[in-house]
């Protein structure tokens, strides 16, 4: 085994392999940004390596840096973590070059793999069944919509080097496949560097069943079971599980061999992942399932493998690296209870999922279930890289009991005054066709309103805020009259106090009953933040100020968080109509397109292609019709 590993990653997946490694005694080196000084995996490490300023393209994709760290730092491997450079064939090759051990698959295999049109076709010899679609080499946008007509609408289109949902739309009809296209062309340029696509069939009820699989430098390749990760949103998972919930055991032999079989044929070494996906109209049937992609790295939801098979992928990573054959045979790898996990991310589900930024000034996670964290209390969320800030998984002997447990969890998450989406998915948790299993990838997206609507705060946590409000005040007036401990004071009857607080600028009325409710809150200068349901609600005594200068009503366009402008579509002096996309924004790695509020026109715009922008810089103004 090796003595030391340096992790080209940031955030929880650092964290989470340095944990093994200090488990095995195994020194641990991070590298990091200008924006990841004192960020949690940094602190976490042995040693550090600064390897250049924020954005990801000038650090943490910049391979040579990287290596070059970790000559700095005496490293003798390089894990790539998930994302940035882990599927990069040419990284994993100057790792080698270096003489450096590389914790990841051959890069013959990650470049076999890496090209979804190439690996489509390379199934296709192998044997494994893949979805209908069209793989050509022809990228016209003419050659493209024909295809998609033949193929037939609704279609997908999928970025060739794509993966984690970027650079994937799906079209409904012809009318909107133009638009579409480019858009996806675009985001994949800026996410991978290719603006190839491919088109696929598009499955009306669509399962994501995806399946684990590992293989050593003996020839040995096992698989540790399925995971369902069905509940997405815009394509991006949100709920993982394992094991499938409704997978026959036919339907299991089937999909887990098809795996392998698909590992073997790219002599595939160490920990992956095999996508596929399933036709739930009529229950999961190992005909129905076909190929889709496969990802050359540990994936974001290996832990609920881990829960249900008692095992550590990272050391299985570690040993298989280092030479050794895998651990176990297939025959003494069993499946225990069930596991499902939940993604948090530092966005605003009631803003279309903006992303939030800012100091963590309250940071608290539940104990009862199993927390990866890539930060801590009172560290830092930056625009400049993906907006996931932990992950939570339940395990249990029955799938029912790891939900429940799964959306308890999710409902203690305390952060603040950064936005999450914990209540999100507290509700997607306690979904009933969830939790009946009548998962398939369109279900978060057909109830999105009800799923997203702002909750409203219990009496229990009005009563919290009034009595927080009421002793800050009491504590003042204390000292100058006698008579603070009699308001609410009833002659023959229990004393009752009310107070009038402010949600937002809706005024609410606090019953207080005579002894403050049990739950957790933090205060600020002017405000009282009560925790309830994973949504952190905000109280003040005084209505907010007023915006003088509000987006949208007056016609000043804001950005809504801080990001690139990565398009332009209009100039100053165009006629707009209501809803017609006037710039894109790109902040956490993902799109956001700006519209026009109403009908009128650009008088100003102050965007500048390729500029990256604060939160509420005016970038255009309209004046209506």
């Amino acid at each position: 085994m090796f003595r030391s590993v340096l992790v080209a990653n940031r955030g929880e997946i650092a964290r989470r392999v340095f944990a093994t490694a200090r488990r095995l005694g195994i020194e641990t080196v991070a590298v990091f940004s200008e924006a990841d000084r004192d960020a949690a995996h940094v602190r976490d490490a042995d040693k550090a390596v600064l390897i250049g300023p924020a954005a990801a393209r000038e650090s943490y994709l910049v391979g040579e840096r990287v290596i070059a760290a970790a000559r700095a730092a005496g490293a003798e491997a390089i894990h790539p973590g998930y994302g940035f450079l882990s599927e990069n064939a040419e990284f994993a090759e100057e790792v080698i070059k270096a003489g450096l051990i590389w914790i990841g698959p051959p890069p013959s295999a990650i470049r076999a793999m890496g090209l979804k049109d190439a690996a489509k076709a390379l199934m296709q010899k192998a044997g494994v069944p893949v979805t209908p679609g069209y793989l050509g080499e022809d990228q016209s946008a003419a050659r493209l919509k024909t295809e998609a007509e033949a193929i037939g609408f609704p279609v997908l289109i999928k970025a060739v080097a794509g993966g984690g949902g970027k650079g994937m739309r799906l079209v409904e009809s012809a009318d909107a496949f133009d638009a579409a296209l480019a858009s996806c062309q675009r985001e994949a340029k800026a996410s991978f560097g290719d603006d190839r696509v491919l088109l696929e069939t598009y499955v009306t009820r669509p399962r994501h069943i995806e399946v684990q699989v590992f293989g050593d430098r003996h020839g040995n390749v096992v698989h540790l079971y399925e995971r369902d990760c069905s509940l997405q949103r815009r394509h991006q998972k949100v709920i993982e599980e394992a094991p499938a919930p409704g997978m026959s055991a036919a339907a299991r032999k089937a999909v887990t061999e098809a795996a392998v079989k698909a590992a073997r044929a790219v002599g595939y070494v160490g920990a992956g992942t095999v996508e596929f996906i399933a036709d739930a109209s009529a229950g999961l049937k190992g005909e129905r399932i076909w190929f889709m992609e496969m990802n050359t790295r540990l994936q974001v939801e290996h832990p609920v493998t881990e829960m249900v098979t008692g095992l550590d992928l990272v050391e299985w990573q570690f040993r298989v690296a280092a030479g050794e054959p895998l651990p176990l045979r297939q025959s003494e790898i069993t499946l225990n209870g069930h596991a499902v996990e939940a993604r948090l991310y530092a966005e605003n589900p009631a803003t279309g999922f903006l992303p939030s930024i800012g100091k963590l000034e309250s940071f608290s996670l539940p104990a009862n279930v199993r927390a990866d964290s890539g930060v801590d209390e009172g560290d830092a969320i930056t625009p400049f890289y993906d907006p996931m800030i932990a992950k939570l998984i339940a395990h249990a002997p029955t799938r029912d009991q790891a939900i429940a447990d799964l959306a308890e969890a999710c409902a203690d998450v305390e952060v603040w005054p950064v936005k999450t989406n914990a209540a999100f998915l507290v509700r997607c948790l306690e979904t009933p066709d969830f939790i009946a299993g009548a998962v398939d990838t369109g279900l978060i997206g057909r109830g999105l309103e009800e799923l997203t609507a702002p909750a409203e705060p219990s009496a229990e946590a009005l009563a919290t805020a009034g009595w927080a409000f009421r002793e800050r005040v009491e504590g003042r007036e204390r000292e100058t009259t006698p008579w603070v401990d009699l308001k609410g004071f009833r002659l023959n009857a229990p004393p009752v106090a009310t107070t009038r607080l402010f949600h937002g600028a809706r005024a609410v009325e606090a019953d207080m009953p005579p002894e403050p409710s049990r739950f957790i809150h933090v205060e600020s200068d002017e405000a009282v933040v009560v925790f309830e349901g994973g949504d952190a609600f905000v109280f003040r005594d005084h209505p907010p100020v007023a915006d003088s200068d509000a987006a949208g009503g007056d016609g000043a366009i804001r950005a809504p968080m801080p990001g690139k402008v990565t398009q332009l579509s209009v100039k100053a002096g165009d006629a707009v109509t209501k809803g017609q996309p006037l710039l894109v924004l790109e902040a956490m790695k993902m799109e956001h397109a700006l519209t026009a509020p109403f009908d009128g026109t650009v008088e100003e715009l102050a965007a500048e292609l390729g500029a990256q922008v604060a939160e509420g810089t005016v970038l255009a103004r309209l004046a209506a019709d």
